[in-house]
């Protein structure tokens, strides 16, 4: 029995001080697990309530496209300066150095290659090997108005089901067919469809016209893709708006790691999506730092 040098309790239980029982600070995250909000909290930085995410999984359906061709000499270098990376399980395992401490976003889903229907996807990791790969969330493809749409929503389902039993959250990944209309409304419908079947996030495209609506009524966080390649004033605009119209970050690949001096891109993203930096402030950073820092083939 510990000794007893006073009859007085010198404690202090802080009786009168009600604990408090913060919100979290990420949009329709207040009430789930404490795990899968860790997990979210890597993703997202808590600071800023952002994240730039580097997205560089085109090869499970597209093979070694341009930029990727070795990941070990393109993207590695670039991981410094992302939040998050978006990838597949075989690029983690074979290329990704195990001392990394970013975030990390799997493919989930997969099957079909651009020889084939797109939208016939099956889910393609177990979220066991998604925990054993310390998995900060798993990324499905949603094809809403797609040949396999039901096919595609079911894939996502099954998926939060899966990953809520294990604290690992679901991202959506909204998917457009060639004969989509790419506008607002549209936008808002895949999204919003997503969030109410329980995605915990979603990455949907920007469009100039109305995408604060999409931002809106979507329960869960927006990230953008970066799409296809766009000069660097460009891409760097979009990411800006977005974020303007209530986008909580951006998952780029191909205006990264295609640029020029893509270590000179992603700082110049980060300073738009974390530092609140214009366009054109931004873009002047990347050619300040794209004369010092080599590139990557």
């Amino acid at each position: 029995m510990a000794d007893l040098d006073s009859t007085e309790d010198p404690r202090d239980f802080h009786a009168g001080v009600p604990q408090r029982a913060d919100g979290f600070f990420l949009k329709g995250g207040a009430h789930q697990d404490w795990g899968l909000k860790n997990r979210l909290a890597r993703i997202f930085d808590p600071a800023s309530g952002r994240t730039v995410m580097l997205a560089f999984d085109h090869g499970y359906f597209q093979g070694p496209t341009t930029g990727l061709e070795r990941i070990d000499l393109s993207i590695v270098p670039l991981i410094p300066w992302a939040d998050t990376l978006m990838l597949t399980r075989g690029i983690l395992r074979s290329v990704i150095p195990p001392a990394t401490t970013k975030a990390i976003v799997l493919r989930a889903s997969g099957g079909p290659s651009v020889l084939k229907e797109l939208s016939d996807e099956r889910l393609a990791v177990a979220v066991e090997d998604a925990v054993r790969l310390n998995a900060a969330a798993l990324a499905v493809q949603v094809f809403v108005g797609g040949e396999h749409e039901t096919q595609s929503i079911e894939n996502m389902t099954r998926l939060v089901d899966l990953g809520t039993r294990y604290g690992v959250p679901t991202l959506a990944v909204t998917a457009v067919g060639k004969n989509m209309v790419r506008d607002a409304r549209y936008f808002r419908l895949a999204t919003r469809i997503c969030a109410e079947l329980g995605a915990h996030y979603v990455k949907t495209y920007y469009v100039e016209e109305g995408f604060e609506t999409v931002t809106s009524c979507c329960p869960v966080p927006i990230v953008i893709a970066g799409g296809r390649k766009l000069p660097e004033l460009d891409a760097l605009r979009m990411a800006a708006n977005a974020i303007q119209r209530g986008a909580a970050g951006v998952d780029m690949g191909r205006n990264i790691f295609q640029s020029e001096a893509p270590a000179a891109m992603i700082q110049a993203v980060r300073a738009v999506v974390h530092g609140n930096e214009t366009p054109e402030h931004a873009f002047d950073l990347y050619r300040e730092l794209g004369r010092v820092q080599p590139t990557h083939g």
